[in-house]
């Protein structure tokens, strides 16, 4: 019962990081453009990408401090062999848009994730088919705080 809680209570997440009126992210040209957002809910750290204040987010990371992985949720997944489902079997349904809710594990030193901090661009996959995530070098800062944090071992 645990197991299928959590994917519920990390979509929930979802709608929290929709109504946190305070992020980390950046300013952006354009407020309706899509970009990375972080912030802290207790230990946890949420990194996600899509629209500043909405529930429209593509991509969410979330980690602890000492985490060697990030978990990965939504409907666009980094491209990256080292990806691995959480869970086997049905998934549990996602509230936000009444599909599966997938929920993936990443080594935090990744490529796609490391990329991204460095270089400022993720290869993702989405039913869409195949992109890049950009990230500004403000936003590159963020996800590079992001890993240092989940790397660390406190808070």
């Amino acid at each position: 019962m645990l197991k299928s809680l959590l994917p519920a209570a990390a979509a929930l997440g979802f709608v929290a990081l929709a109504g946190q009126a305070m992020t980390t992210a950046p300013s952006a040209p354009g407020e309706g453009a899509p970009g990375w957002h972080l912030l802290h809910e207790g230990p946890m750290a949420k990194l996600a990408y899509g629209l500043p204040d909405s529930d429209q987010v593509a991509l969410m990371l979330t980690c602890s401090p000492g985490d060697r992985t990030a978990v990965v949720y939504g409907d666009t997944q980094p491209r990256s062999p080292a990806l691995t489902l959480a869970a086997n079997g049905p998934q549990p349904i996602d509230p936000l848009s009444d599909g599966e809710a997938y929920e993936a594990r990443l080594p935090l030193s990744d490529a796609a994730l490391t990329g991204l901090a460095r270089g400022g661009r993720m290869a993702v996959q989405s039913e869409a088919g195949a992109r890049q995530i950009r990230a500004s070098r403000a936003e590159r800062r963020m996800v590079q705080g992001f890993l240092s944090y989940c790397a660390s071992s406190h808070a």
